[in-house]
Parts: C-alpha cells; structure tokens; sequence
C-alpha cells in the first residue's frame, strides 16, 4: 500500500472538504427495503461521513492482514474466497453509491437490482492481488465520501426507485459501512474461525 497514487486518496479523504452542508441521519425504516435494515442497524452512532473516513482505515488493516494464500482461501466449494468478497464490497459500494448519485440528482426512472452472484464469476477477482484489490476498494470508498461531501442540504432526503423498491441517499450511503461491518464479522465468523485457515 505504498504507492503514490495509494497515498493521495488517503490524503484526500483524510483531508475534510471545508463545503460539506448535507448532514445525513439513521434512515426511518420508509427509507429502504426491509433487507438492507440489518446494514443499517449495524453501522455506529456519529457523524456519517467520519464513519466513512475511519473505515478506511478499518479495511486496510483488516484486509491488508491477509497473505495471499489466505486472500485465495474459501471456507466450502462454491463459497467466496477473501478476495472475492473484497471484490463483492468494491462492486457492491460502487453499484449504491452510483444509486445515491442517480436519486440525489433528481433523475427520472428506476434503477434496476444487480445480482452479486452473476457478478462474481465475470468479475475474476482472484486473479489480482490482494493489494491492487484493497487499493481499489480506497478508490470506491473515495469516491462515496467526495459525493457525500458535495451534497446539498436536502440532498440525503431525496428518493427514488432501485430493485423495485424505494431507497432515501441516506440509506443507500449508511448501507455502504454497514455491509462492510456485516462482511468483517461473516470473514471472522466463517474463514478465520475454520480449521482449514492457512497459517
């Protein structure tokens, strides 16, 4: 994690924009599907976009951890492997983050759902490095701070349609942390935790 390039994003996300006015809030529960509450839910009190900031962080260390036979290590056949469930929280951040982007921009129309399944195989997230991968994840995570911290004051509020059901920007933004606080604890729960780990 040494790059240049690396050592920008960082800077810039650790570096507050001085315009930020949006000021997110926990989500009512009108303002996602029932399914994305258990992300929600699991994301700390306190400023949204300082959760996001130290995340990063979070992820680096966690993930960074890793060797690469532990990166290629899946748990069962046909489960993911560690990169590959790195590369699910890159496609799965970028997919939400574009649909809070789409609904805080007022455009008209509904977004349709993805599939993570069907996106994995096409994806080929274990033929890359484990630290190109991270790197991209900061890329993503970048990415999701700058729009929040763009947005205008009403903008969290805003709603639209994605997989036919109606999400707020608020939501789709606290998902972001959520899902990646649920995938730490499944990568403890089920890789770390079995027998087969490589050491």
């Amino acid at each position: 994690m040494s790059s240049p390039l690396v050592h920008a994003i960082l800077s810039r996300i650790e570096a507050p924009a001085a315009s930020v006015v949006a000021q997110p809030v926990p989500p009512g529960g009108d303002e996602s599907h029932e399914y994305y509450r258990r992300y929600i839910e699991r994301v700390p009190p306190g400023n949204l976009l300082e959760i996001l900031r130290r995340q990063v962080g979070e992820v680096v260390d966690f993930f960074g951890a890793f060797n690469e036979a532990q990166a290629g290590f899946a748990y069962a056949p046909e489960k993911w492997t560690i990169k590959e469930v790195l590369g699910h929280l890159i496609d799965t951040e970028r997919v939400f983050a574009f649909r809070a982007t789409w609904f805080a921009r007022q455009s008209a129309g509904a977004l349709p759902g993805f599939s993570q399944d069907d996106w994995m195989a096409p994806a080929d997230f274990n033929r890359r490095p484990l630290q190109e991968l991270i790197a991209e994840w900061i890329v993503v995570r970048a990415g999701t701070i700058a729009l929040l911290e763009g947005l205008p004051a009403d903008g969290p509020s805003r709603r639209g349609i994605a997989s036919e059901r109606e999400f707020s920007v608020q939501a789709l933004l606290y998902i972001c942390p959520g899902h990646v606080i649920d995938h730490f604890d499944a990568v403890r729960r089920l890789y770390l935790a079995d027998p087969s780990w490589p050491k």
